[in-house]
């Protein structure tokens, strides 16, 4: 019973330990970009702050393969299964990279503004009219030779396991003519559970091989990019397949072969 007690205890210290490492790292990142100019910059500072966030935490980040990355435009794709994973991926991914991001992050406080202030792309998930033009935006600043982060699941669950990619990082890959990079994150999960508390320990993100897309006028290359990323994460994540991935995530107002289907991150 007082072990019980005592570990409960410990986990309660460290949980309280984290959020005040966290709004330390977050706060102070708030306002180095609220006065560095140029996106750049901004990104360097945050990218800084997620790697001292994780040392604090006691939850120390290893990029495995970093080299893989080429050194222009691509789009990464990566799982997701934690709240920590764009603290991560910031941390880990050079100053150069957007993320692509569900609007509803717009909204939470501080992480909102932040995620503004990095220039970071929001997708509305339901209102689809909406959600068609932020579509179109996402895509010119992909043909504009923009590297992008996404997060192809679009959420994550409580359970383990990688569920159906959404196809819009691979239409945006594809009508730009870059390659995907696919992306493993292990121990985020463990490190942040949703509905739990943190708790330290190691982290890793293994960058896999480079995906070239096919032509961007074929009506097969965006989902056989998609299926080919999927399929890369899936073999090495070590977490079951949730969903058969399929084809249907095409917005209603839009023919496949005429304009671009419907992005999630």
């Amino acid at each position: 019973m007082l072990a019980a007690v005592a570990l409960a205890t410990a986990h309660l210290a460290y949980a309280t330990w984290t959020l005040l490492a966290f709004l330390a790292a977050g706060l102070t990142a708030l306002l180095l970009l609220l006065v560095l100019p140029g996106v750049t910059r901004r990104r360097a500072a945050a990218r800084r702050a997620a790697r001292l966030f994780l040392q604090l935490a006691g939850m120390p980040l290893t990029v495995r393969f970093a080299d893989r990355l080429p050194p222009g435009q691509c789009v990464v794709v990566c799982n997701h299964a934690s709240y920590l994973d764009g603290i991560v991926l910031t941390a880990a991914l050079p100053s150069r990279f957007a993320f692509v991001i569900k609007r509803e992050m717009a909204a939470v406080p501080l992480a909102g503004a932040v995620l503004r202030r990095l220039g970071s792309e929001f997708i509305e998930r339901f209102d689809r009219q909406r959600g068609a033009r932020d579509t179109r935006r996402v895509l010119r600043n992909a043909l504009q030779g923009h590297a992008l982060v996404f997060f192809p699941e679009g959420t994550f669950t409580p359970r383990p396991g990688l569920m159906k990619f959404h196809i819009g990082a691979f239409v945006a890959a594809t009508r730009a003519g870059c390659p995907v990079v696919p992306a493993v994150l292990r121990g985020t999960r463990r490190a942040l559970p949703p509905g739990g508390l943190p708790r330290p320990g190691p982290i890793e993100m293994e960058i896999l091989a480079p995906i070239t897309p096919g032509p961007a006028n074929s009506d097969h290359s965006a989902p056989e990019l998609r299926d080919r990323a999927r399929a890369a994460i899936l073999a090495v994540l070590g977490e079951p397949d949730l969903t058969c991935c399929d084809d249907t995530d095409r917005p209603p107002d839009t023919a496949p072969a005429r304009s671009a289907p419907e992005s999630r991150p």
